[in-house]
């Protein structure tokens, strides 16, 4: 049994650790020897923590012997993010010149999952910076799809969304601030949970001085990825503690019982191409059948939306360019380049930005009010070849234009669950549900749903036969 704990899910491994049916470190070794067999296929983890997690697991495990109180992930390996702070392992961001950044202490949602008894046992891979929505660097390389090797896995948590499909871990902590949880997720066939507003510290590093400007601060996120919904209910349960260094962090209960049933859920197809829009039909079966009533209907001001997010993260993007750029890899560069190259100069269009968002979370707060669900594409496009993003300007912006609810999400605050839903014929597709603030509750209770009407798309072994 102890070579298949690679397969179990966060819960139940740390259920059946708790109850000494296993070992927390037979539960590490499972999941080292895995990363060990599949990780050069897929170049996901890129720092393996082997004699730390150890370590870790012995104490664990000795701590039940001796029968002390232990936290709700106590012994269960979990992979992280390159661009949260872990002391012991570089916080590198997919840098070269950051490859020596030791931190001095854990982010503060690392700390929580740490007291809750998880064990950090690799290092997961993103792109320059977290800025591609597909993961390569000068300082890792490229991490390849486990489903298909000629698509990307998404970005920027590309790393982590190829373990937790290829059963390299069980649970993974990555950050978005524009779909980089959910867009991995969507191309790697796994769940991830995108946090509202102030649910999550959204400390990442020490690193750097300056304090966050305001995208970044109403947007940028920390959240859980695994295979199963439940986990993503769990770590939330861990990472949503307090952090006193962020004043975005607020003590607000979770909402999700509070919405008079049936819940009414809004989908939303944006254009969405065929086989994104199967599966979003797909997804709405199942709510109905779980007694969600589904009705067709599009969120307001969604070019708006993409027009201030771009406006806003551009303006505050361009005077770190001379920084940034010399430090990324010709491809990061590249990409980042081509994103800003837009942005209307000026203080007028900045403020007239800020201005518009207040509007657009006006209507959603509106329309939400009688939809407390939408059910949408994450990406409006299925996933795209390796280097999509290097195709042209023409190619970026249409990409960008499939994400533009994924975006919206980021820009309002929104809580946000992308779950698999069709992996059939070698293609992995998901969706995402969203809800107002505070409701995670929702997303996660309509994602189970609709996981518990399927098998599960993962784990599964590397494809190696199509690169």
């Amino acid at each position: 049994m102890s070579d298949l704990l690679w397969r179990w899910s966060a819960s139940d491994l740390a259920k059946a650790i708790r109850d000494k049916s296993i070992s927390s470190r037979a539960a590490v070794e499972a999941h080292l020897a895995r990363i060990e067999a599949v990780n050069p296929a897929v170049n996901a983890v890129t720092v393996v923590l082997a004699d730390q997690a150890l370590a870790a697991a012995d104490q664990a495990d000795e701590a039940l012997a001796t029968g002390r109180v232990v936290g709700p992930l106590h012994g269960v390996p979990i992979t992280v993010k390159e661009n949260l702070d872990l002391v012991g392992s570089a916080t590198t961001h997919g840098i070269v010149a950051l490859k020596e950044s030791m931190p001095t202490r854990d982010a503060p949602v690392i700390a929580h999952l740490k007291r809750a008894g998880a064990i950090p046992i690799g290092r997961t891979n993103q792109p320059d910076f977290g800025l591609r929505w597909h993961t390569d660097n000068d300082l890792r390389g490229a991490t390849r799809n486990p489903w298909d090797p000629r698509l990307t896995p998404g970005g920027s948590s590309g790393g982590e969304a190829a373990a937790l499909a290829c059963g390299m871990s069980p649970l993974g902590i990555g950050g978005d601030m524009g779909g980089s949880l959910r867009y991995p997720a969507q191309c790697c066939a796994i769940a991830a949970l995108k946090p509202g507003l102030g649910r999550i510290s959204r400390t990442l590093t020490t690193l750097f001085d300056d304090p966050p400007m305001l995208y970044e601060q109403v947007a940028s996120t920390i959240g859980p990825m695994a295979r199963h919904v439940k986990d993503l209910r769990l770590a939330l349960d861990v990472m949503s503690q307090p952090d006193p260094d962020d004043p975005c962090w607020t003590p607000a209960p979770r909402l999700g019982t509070e919405v008079p049933r049936p819940i009414t859920v809004a989908l939303t197809f944006q254009d969405a191409e065929a086989s994104v829009a199967e599966g979003l039909r797909r997804a709405a079966r199942f709510l109905s059948d779980a007694g969600y009533r589904v009705e067709e209907a599009d969120p307001p001001m969604l070019g708006e939306a993409s027009q201030a997010l771009e406006q806003i993260a551009n303006t505050e993007t361009e005077p770190y360019l001379a920084d940034m750029l010399p430090m990324m890899s010709r491809a990061g560069a590249r990409v980042l380049e081509q994103i800003v190259a837009d942005t209307k100069p000026g203080l007028a269009a900045y403020r007239a930005a800020i201005a518009e968002r207040y509007r657009i979370a006006q209507a959603w707060a509106r329309f939400m009010a009688k939809r407390p669900l939408i059910l949408g594409p994450v990406s409006a496009l299925p996933p795209q070849a390796v280097d999509f993003d290097l195709a042209g300007r023409a190619a970026l912006l249409r990409f960008i234009g499939a994400l533009v609810l994924t975006e919206a999400c980021n820009l309002l605050g929104l809580p946000s669950v992308a779950v698999p839903v069709r992996a059939g014929e070698g293609l992995p597709q998901g969706v995402q549900i969203i809800a107002p603030r505070f409701h995670e509750d929702l997303c996660l209770d309509a994602a189970e749903a609709m996981e518990q009407r399927q098998e599960a798309a993962t784990p599964i072994d590397p494809r190696t036969d199509l690169a």
